[in-house]
C-alpha cells in the first residue's frame, strides 16, 4: 500500500535518522489509525485510542518487544534513530522519547526500502489492538 511508486521513494540509506523517525511516525500512526477504525466508529474515540499507542512511552515499550527479533542490520538503524539528537519535547521522559524515536526510524526504514513483508511481521509482534 504505498500511494507512490517505490522507485520515487528516497532512498533510506541517504536520510538522517530524524527523517527516518518522520516517516516512521507517519507509517505507525496511519497503521494504527487503520487498525482502530474497525473497532471505534466516531472520530473522538479513534484519536482517544490512537493517542495512547502513538504516545513515545507506548512505541518505547513496543521496542522492548521487538529488539530480540531485530537482524544486526535493523538494530543499526534503531541504534542510530535512538541516539539521533534533536528536541524532547518537556512533557515526555527522555529515554522513553529516544527510544520511540529508534522504532520510528527502523519502520521509516523498513517502509522506504520497500520491506513492506518485515514491517508487517515486526508490527504483528506488537499487535496493540485486538
Amino acid at each position: 500500500m504505498i500511494f507512490i511508486e517505490q522507485e520515487q521513494l528516497p532512498n533510506p540509506d541517504q536520510l538522517s535518522p530524524l527523517a527516518l523517525a518522520y516517516i516512521g511516525d507517519a507509517v505507525f500512526e496511519l497503521y494504527i489509525r487503520l487498525r482502530l477504525s474497525s473497532r471505534f466508529h466516531t472520530v473522538q474515540q479513534l484519536h482517544e485510542h490512537a493517542v495512547r499507542y502513538v504516545a513515545a512511552a507506548s512505541q518505547s515499550e513496543f521496542l522492548t518487544i521487538l529488539q530480540p527479533h531485530l537482524t544486526e542490520k535493523e538494530i543499526q538503524i534503531m541504534r542510530r534513530g535512538r541516539n539521533a539528537k534533536g528536541k524532547v519535547p518537556r512533557h515526555v521522559d527522555l529515554a522513553a522519547y529516544r527510544r520511540s524515536t529508534g522504532f520510528e526510524a527502523l519502520l521509516g526504514y523498513l517502509f522506504l526500502a520497500g520491506e513492506t513483508q518485515r514491517l508487517q511481521e515486526l508490527l504483528a509482534l506488537i499487535e496493540p489492538v485486538q
